[in-house]
């Protein structure tokens, strides 16, 4: 059975009970664009991995400059902010990974909050049931706080290089002059619907007769550039306090469906530095990630360590592709996993880990107990697991869509290292652009990332759900920006991270299989078909894999769905001569270094 990206965003639910689950597949990100062959990049001293090749260029110039890595990587985010707005920019959050050379890892925590005036029960219809995602989304309702500002000013105090000023210069520079649109940013204007009736996305995207600006058109943002002159010139505040505040606030409460957020809310938002969550892996690797409210981190590495406790299939590539074995494996510990996650992750300031530490989750006996759950012949659906001594007091989280993301790798010459995935949630956030109190054309676009909270307070059973929706917390995130050391003498061995919402778990999971356990390099494990299950159907990136194993699968029980699976992979790998960086061919990311 063969689904469309249409058929599966909106048309199909999953429900969960404490028990058991009915999942479907969660909608990707972002459409496909086609496909793009990436050669993989040799380094000697630094390189730059992120989505969009202009974004590339401006941290490359700011590493050449003598900027350390989190220097580039505030270059990068806010040209993308410019060129790729449907993903990530100021309006939005982020999780960091940031390593300094020497030993210590930082995980700084940018992701967004519900403001003060957010309820549990604040996307629920009048009869009583929850919203869908698609009638969650648009409007001032789905908008949080966003947090990639704060975030990386505090993350550059601790380890940036160059004046905070100096880091705007390159997107500064484009939004005055313009850059040429995107084959990428040209066809997801043409597939979205809303943007237009905005009153400042409109003008700006889309021409008299509501066309999307054509491929190679010089788009121009004077509003974007006086918002980043004034966040340059006067930091953090210059967003969160004054006309730019006013203004999200403004925009989120005069919109069709008005939110609670107030420009006090952004005043008061806060980063987080939190202790990143490291795990052995194969013995011979420390995967370092970001502990919750991100979910990446525990359920990629519980399916890590589920199927190592197993024993990985003799034939795990089948005519350099992963075989049914293999698929089979995976997906199973994929299962055991997500169902984990849907009953136990959601902000560490909210709730309180299974037997009280996130380690619980990945301890040996534990996962031991269920990698024996795994037979010959799938599960289709898994239940949660007891990780702790107390049974956990909360209903697990049905499944729902998580959205526009894009990610950041780079290593500068003295050893420095980021990765960090940031993102407005759905493709062009919730439809909302502010102009920052400017009064000129364009802006920047606020998040949706609200709707990444349960839309349901309550689970079947009548427990509250633990993601659910409360003032001052943030939502669960699939995203996993991952460091990769050597477990013995704590070499940084590979930056990498993805797009792809709960998909992106699997997107990382698959590249660090492809490099570290299967030896291809960088660029080969990123180009290796998508596949993975969210404790449903067993999902294979469409045309990605040959008939014959398709109906290996299905032999052993699977509930088989071919599917587009539009990751954004950005990698970066230590060589014996330097760096090799890969990009995702399914985006127009690059790498680039000296």
């Amino acid at each position: 059975m063969k689904y469309t990206l249409a058929t599966l965003l909106f048309g199909l639910s999953f429900s969960l009970s404490a028990s058991a689950a009915d999942t479907a597949i969660p909608a990707q990100p972002e459409a496909a664009s086609g496909l793009q062959a990436k050669p993989g990049w040799a380094t000697k001293h630094f390189a730059v991995a992120a989505a969009n090749p202009l974004a590339v260029e401006a941290g490359y110039k700011i590493l050449k400059a003598g900027g350390s890595a989190i220097d580039a990587a505030i270059a990068v985010q806010m040209v993308l902010n410019l060129v790729e707005p449907q993903s990530s920019g100021i309006g939005g959050g982020a999780f960091l990974m940031m390593f300094d050379g020497k030993g210590k890892v930082s995980a700084w925590d940018g992701r967004e909050s519900a403001p003060a005036g957010a309820t549990p029960r604040m996307f629920l219809k009048a009869d009583g049931t929850p919203m869908s995602v698609g009638e969650a989304i648009p409007g001032g309702l789905s908008v949080a706080v966003p947090g990639v500002i704060a975030m990386l000013a505090a993350a550059q105090r601790e380890q940036g290089q160059l004046p905070w000023a100096r880091l705007f210069e390159p997107a500064i520079e484009l939004a005055d002059q313009g850059f040429a649109v995107s084959l990428r940013l040209n066809s997801l204007l043409r597939d979205e619907r809303r943007l237009k009736n905005d009153p400042q996305a409109g003008p700006l995207f889309y021409d008299a007769h509501g066309e999307p600006r054509p491929v190679g058109y010089l788009l121009k943002n004077p509003a974007l550039a006086a918002v980043l002159r004034s966040i340059a010139e006067q930091g953090p505040d210059a967003f969160y306090r004054g006309k730019v505040a006013e203004d999200i606030a403004h925009r989120i409460q005069a919109s069709a469906r008005p939110g609670p957020m107030a420009a006090d809310d952004l005043a008061a938002y806060k980063p987080v530095q939190r202790e990143a969550l490291c795990a052995v892996w194969l013995e011979r690797y420390r995967v370092c990630g970001f502990p919750p409210p991100s979910s990446g981190q525990l359920t990629m590495m519980q399916i890590l360590k589920l199927v190592e406790a197993r024993g990985e299939p003799k034939r795990p590539l089948s005519d350099g592709k992963p075989s049914v074995p293999w698929l089979h494996l995976y997906t199973e510990a994929s299962r055991l996993a997500f169902a984990d996650r849907a009953q136990y992750i959601a902000d560490p300031a909210f709730v309180t880990p299974p037997g009280g530490d996130w380690q619980r989750m990945l301890d040996p006996a534990y996962l031991k107990q269920r990698a024996a759950l795994i037979g010959p012949r799938s599960m289709k659906t898994a239940a949660p697991g007891q990780p702790g001594d107390v049974a956990t007091a909360y209903a697990a989280q049905a499944e729902q869509p998580e959205h526009g993301t894009s990610h950041i790798s780079i290593v500068d010459a003295q050893g420095r290292a980021v990765a960090m995935t940031t993102s407005i949630e759905s493709a062009f956030g919730d439809k909302i652009m502010s102009d920052g109190g400017t009064g000129l054309s364009g802006g920047f676009m606020l998040n949706n990332t609200m709707t990444d909270f349960s839309l349901a307070p309550e689970g079947a059973d009548g427990r509250p759900v633990a993601n659910r929706v409360e003032p001052g917390k943030r939502p669960r995130s699939s995203m996993s920006p991952t460091l990769v050391f050597d477990a013995r003498s704590g070499r940084l061995l590979m930056t990498v991270g993805a797009p792809g919402g709960p998909a992106i778990i699997h997107f990382v999971a698959k590249t660090l299989v492809g490099a570290l356990d299967w030896g291809m390099d960088l660029q080969r494990a990123v180009d290796l078909p998508n596949y993975g299950s969210f404790n449903g159907p067993t999902v294979l990136e469409d045309g990605g894999f040959p008939k014959a194993t398709l109906e290996g699968l299905r032999a052993l029980g699977h509930d088989v769905v071919e599917y587009e699976l539009t990751s954004g992979l950005q990698g970066i790998q230590r060589t014996k001569t330097g760096w090799f960086g890969a990009a995702d061919p399914r985006r127009e990311g690059i790498v680039k270094g000296d």
